[in-house]
C-alpha cells in the first residue's frame, strides 16, 4: 500500500491565483483556509481573489482572444496543445488524485481510478473532436451562397463545485478551450488545489498566457465579480439552485451575458414489481446514492419502490449500505470518505432529526469516525424508510449519503411519485418489461433515464436536467453548442455567367 498520508504530508501544494500564464497572489494579499475533511488539519492558505483579481484574469482573458493566439489558432495547433495537456494529466496522475483526496475527502483509489484518468479522457476526447465538427452550407436560392459557422464566443467565466472538482472542471473547460474561447475558471472555495495544478499542467502544454485562468475565492467576492463583469460572455454553473439563480441576475445586471446552470437533483430510483434481480439491483441503488459520501448532483436519493417488493429490496440495500468501507479517504482500502466540510455535515446529520419529526424510521445516519483519527467529517450510510415524497425528506437535496424510500403500487403510481419534484437531473426504471421500462423512461422528466443500472454515464452523453435542475448540458457534441455562436455568411454571386454566353 502506498503511504498517502506521508505523501500528503510532504506535499506543497501551489496555492496562488493563475492569472495571465504566471501564478501571483491576489492583490491585497487575502487568503482563506482549506481544511481537511480527513482529519480537520490546515492542508494550505489559498490566495482569495478579490474584484480586482477577477477584472486582472477577465481582461487578460478578454486581450487573449481579441489578439487571435488561441482564438483563431489553426484547430490543429489547438488539438496538439490539449492532446499534450491530458497526457500531462496521466503523468502526474497521483498528484492530481492526492490533490483531490486531500481537498475533497474522495477516496484516494477513486480519485486515481475515476477522478483523475476520466477528467484527461475528457480533454482528450474533446482536441480529438475540434477538427471533426462540419459547418454548413445553407439551401440559398442559385444567386448566393450561405454558410454556418460557428464562432467561439470569447471568455467564458466557469465556476464548478466541490464534490467532483476535476471531473466537472474538464466537463467545462474542455469544450470551452477546444472551440477557441478564453476561460476564467473559478473553483470552489473547498477544493481549489487540483484547478492551480491543472493550470499548471495547462501552461506546461503550451496554452498561451491569458486563454486560461484560475481565481480561486469566495463566491460572494470571486463568483459574483465574475457574474457580473461585463467582458464575460458567457457564464457555465454547477452548485445550488440558490445561487445558480443569482448568476442569472447577475447576467441580467451587467451586459446580459448567456449562462448555463447544473442546479442538482433529488433523483428518483424507480424499482416495479417484475425487476428480476433483487440484488443487482440493491447495489446499483446503495452505490448510486452512498458513493462520494452522497455528494453527487445526480445521486439516486429517492428509492421510489413497488411494495410488492419493498421490504425485501430495502433489506438488502441496508446490507450492501453496511458492507462498504467507511474510512480514511488516503486508505487504499476505503470505499466512502468524508463529507466536504463540517458545515455540510451538520446540514446532513439535522435531517435526522428532521425525518424522526416526520415520523421516518432511520437506518445509520451516526457521526463516525475511522480508527486512529479523532478529527474528521465522517457520516456512515443513511436509509431513511417510509418517508412521504411530499415531505422535506422526499423534497430537499440532502447532499449526503441518505437514502428516502417511499412505497408505491404500479409503474403510473411511481412515476407519479417520481415526478413530484422540483428537480428533474436523472432518474432510474427497474423492470423485466422492456415495453414498461419505455414508456416509463420517456414519461420521467429528467435529463438522464438509466434502465436496470444507475451512474453509468461517459463523456460521449450530454448531462444537465430539467426544471429546477437548471438548463443547459454539459458533455458530448452538444457541449460546442454551448461554447460557439452561430454566424451567418450571405455571399451575393448575382447571375451566373453561364447566363452571358
Amino acid at each position: 500500500m502506498t503511504n498517502w498520508a506521508g505523501r500528503a504530508a510532504a506535499l506543497t501544494p501551489e496555492n496562488r491565483l493563475f492569472i495571465d500564464g504566471e501564478f501571483r497572489p491576489s492583490i491585497d494579499g487575502a487568503t482563506f483556509d482549506t481544511i481537511s475533511p480527513r482529519d480537520g488539519s490546515l492542508i494550505t492558505s489559498v490566495s482569495a481573489a478579490g474584484e480586482a483579481d477577477v477584472d486582472a484574469a477577465v481582461r487578460a482573458a478578454a486581450r487573449a482572444f481579441d489578439s487571435g493566439v488561441w482564438s483563431r489558432a489553426d484547430r490543429r495547433e489547438r488539438q496538439r496543445v490539449l492532446l499534450r495537456l491530458s497526457e500531462l494529466m496521466l503523468e502526474n496522475l497521483d498528484e492530481l488524485a492526492l490533490l483531490e483526496a486531500m481537498d475533497s475527502g474522495h477516496p484516494i483509489g477513486d480519485s486515481r481510478r475515476v477522478d483523475v484518468p476520466n477528467a484527461a479522457r475528457t480533454v482528450r476526447w474533446y482536441a480529438e473532436a475540434i477538427d471533426k465538427i462540419y459547418d454548413e452550407v445553407a439551401p440559398a436560392p442559385q444567386s448566393a451562397l450561405a454558410l454556418v459557422t460557428r464562432e467561439p464566443l470569447g471568455v467564458i467565466g466557469a465556476v464548478v463545485p466541490w464534490n467532483y472538482p476535476l471531473i466537472i472542471t474538464a466537463w467545462k473547460v474542455a469544450p470551452a478551450l477546444a472551440a477557441g474561447n478564453s476561460v476564467v475558471l473559478k473553483p470552489a472555495e473547498l477544493t481549489s488545489l487540483s484547478a492551480l495544478k491543472l493550470a499548471e499542467l495547462a501552461a506546461e502544454a503550451g496554452i498561451p498566457p491569458g486563454v486560461f485562468n484560475v481565481v480561486s475565492g469566495l463566491g460572494a467576492v470571486a463568483g459574483q465579480a465574475l457574474g457580473r463583469h461585463h467582458l464575460v460572455d458567457k457564464i457555465t454553473f454547477t452548485g445550488s439552485p440558490a445561487v445558480g439563480r443569482r448568476f442569472l441576475s447577475y447576467a441580467g445586471e451587467s451586459n446580459g451575458k448567456q449562462v448555463a446552470l447544473e442546479l442538482g437533483g433529488k433523483s428518483p430510483q424507480v424499482v416495479l414489481s417484475d425487476v428480476e434481480d433483487i440484488a443487482a439491483c440493491a447495489s446499483a441503488v446503495a452505490w448510486g446514492i452512498f458513493y462520494n459520501a452522497g455528494q453527487t448532483c445526480h445521486g439516486g436519493s429517492r428509492l421510489i419502490v413497488d411494495e410488492r417488493v419493498h421490504d425485501e429490496l430495502v433489506e438488502e440495500v441496508r446490507r450492501v449500505g453496511d458492507s462498504l468501507v467507511l474510512g480514511d479517504p488516503l486508505d487504499d482500502a476505503t470505499q466512502i470518505g468524508t463529507i466536504a466540510s463540517a458545515t455540510q455535515l451538520d446540514r446532513v446529520l439535522e435531517y435526522t432529526e428532521v425525518a424522526r419529526s416526520e415520523g421516518v424510521t432511520v437506518h445509520g445516519g451516526q457521526r463516525v469516525r475511522p480508527e486512529g483519527l479523532t478529527e474528521g467529517f465522517y457520516v456512515e450510510p443513511t436509509v431513511f424508510v417510509g418517508v412521504d415524497n411530499a415531505g422535506r425528506i422526499g423534497q430537499e437535496e440532502i447532499f449526503g449519503p441518505a437514502l428516502a424510500v417511499s412505497t408505491v403500487r404500479g409503474a403510473a403510481e411511481a412515476v407519479r411519485v417520481a415526478n413530484h419534484s422540483a428537480y428533474g437531473l436523472a432518474a432510474s426504471v427497474w423492470t423485466a418489461s422492456l415495453t414498461t421500462a419505455h414508456a416509463v423512461a420517456r414519461d420521467l422528466r429528467a435529463g438522464t433515464v438509466w434502465i436496470n443500472t444507475y451512474d453509468v454515464a461517459d463523456v460521449i452523453t450530454p448531462f444537465g436536467g430539467f426544471k429546477s435542475s437548471g438548463s443547459g448540458r454539459d458533455r458530448s457534441l452538444h457541449a460546442f453548442d454551448s461554447y460557439t455562436a452561430l454566424k451567418t455568411t450571405w455571399i451575393n454571386l448575382g447571375d451566373s455567367p453561364l447566363n452571358n454566353d
